[in-house]
């Protein structure tokens, strides 16, 4: 476990489900899927993860298995188990959280990421983190953006919220994250996990293409359900808002209690 706290927004009642973000962002970055899983009788805890939001700060190296202990420790402290619904470095940590501490697990919802890299991958995803060590966060904006969204969504005031989020961003928590995720092993191990899984993509992932998702997640859990969201890109709870809440409340509502 940890002694590391994370802040939370929790609201509702009824079986708990706790909600884990991007890198660079923090609890509030959800759009409208807290309130349609309130109204569906559920608890949410919205966590900001370690160095982002709220949370305590934190700096390399830190391993993601750290960043699963920290929601370990949060879901106990709510009165788990918990469905947990993870986006990119969320599913990410979703995933490790499962294969650490499969108690605290009642269903689990990966989306938009992978299980595992290929090892000439992880030196680029830890220069994302290098780079704002170097130049700062206005130095991983326009990347960052166009890998999230899709180019006619750019003028969204949605996405000036995210640039606004991810310029007030620590430094040192975004590259741990970076770090972090270039760490990431799940997919041997993903065998092994029994909760209901749904598995979610967005067909315009610049991030991480469907194919990623299905072959290193999808696969790698056995009964688990794979969707890909028409047209939605990396940030789909953002772009695709409507979408992605119907695919996730959908399939707590039919396979969770």
């Amino acid at each position: 476990m940890t002694d590391l706290r994370l802040h939370g927004l929790a609201e509702g009642a009824g079986p708990l489900v706790v909600l884990l973000h991007p890198v660079g962002l923090d609890g509030t970055f959800w759009g409208g899927l807290p309130a349609r899983l309130v109204q569906a009788g559920r608890r949410v805890l919205r966590l900001d993860l370690a160095g982002h939001g709220r949370s305590p700060a934190v700096a390399r190296p830190r391993p993601i298995e750290a960043y699963a202990d920290d929601v370990a420790a949060a879901i106990t402290e709510a009165g788990g188990p918990a469905a947990v619904v993870g986006l990119s470095f969320g599913g990410m940590i979703a995933q490790v959280l499962a294969i650490r501490h499969p108690s605290l697990v009642s269903a689990l919802v990966p989306c938009g990421c992978g299980g595992d890299f290929p090892e000439a991958v992880r030196p680029v995803l830890r220069e994302r983190g290098l780079v704002a060590e170097r130049g700062g966060m206005e130095a991983v904006i326009d990347a960052t953006i166009e890998r999230w969204f899709t180019p006619d969504f750019h003028a969204d005031p949605a996405v000036e919220r995210v640039k606004r989020a991810l310029l007030a961003m620590d430094v040192a928590g975004w590259s741990a994250g970076w770090h972090a995720i270039a760490g990431l092993s799940a997919t041997p191990s993903l065998g092994g996990v029994t909760a209901p899984t749904l598995v979610i993509a967005g067909e315009r992932d610049a991030a991480t293409p469907p194919s990623v998702t299905e072959s290193t997640i999808a696969r790698a859990i056995r009964g688990a359900r794979f969707t890909v969201l028409p047209g939605a890109p990396h940030m789909m709870q953002i772009e695709a808002g409507d979408a992605y809440a119907d695919a996730v409340c959908g399939f707590l509502r039919a396979r969770v209690s």
